[in-house]
């Protein structure tokens, strides 16, 4: 059977638990038409580029889904009449990936950046102002310095 990803927005004002069921929803469409779920992941309410029906936000959830193409015909059929689903995607691919997807490993990530502090080995000002051990001694901040001749042949 053909393999997918299938990824669904759904309104912010719901609660997890709603969400959770609309996930396990999804599942049962396509388990009850010969396919099966792979893996379910629920990114978690995220920020939107641009306001989809009034909402900033929304909850995101990706399924791996290895279906029949009419099993996935349905569930794209049912989630697009769901009011609670603000919008769809569905993608073939060749292979899952195995472990957890990107997203839930950049929320990793983050969740130990904010536990270590936050800045890593940034500067205080967020940037990257460390040592710059690869550039040679600059001299001071003069306006003119460059375009000077050395002292020596200044005073010849």
């Amino acid at each position: 059977m053909p393999l997918y990803e299938h990824v669904f927005l759904a309104r912010q004002d719901l609660a997890q638990a709603q969400v959770d069921t609309l996930a396990e929803s999804a599942t049962k469409i396509i388990t009850d038409l010969g396919g099966k779920v792979i893996k379910t992941e629920a990114w978690g309410l995220r920020g939107l580029a641009y306001r989809i029906q009034k909402n900033r936000k929304a909850h995101y959830v990706m399924m791996d889904v290895d279906a029949p193409p009419a099993a996935l015909a349905e569930l794209e059929r049912q989630t697009g009449l769901n009011e609670d689903v603000l919008r769809f995607m569905t993608i073939k691919v060749d292979a899952h990936e195995a472990g957890p997807s990107v997203m839930m490993r950049k929320n990793d990530r983050d969740r130990e950046r904010g536990e270590r502090g936050g800045r890593d080995d940034r500067g205080p000002r967020g940037g990257f102002g460390g040592d710059r051990g690869d550039r040679g001694d600059r001299g001071g901040f003069g306006g003119g310095d460059r375009d000077r001749a050395p002292r020596a042949e200044q005073e010849a």
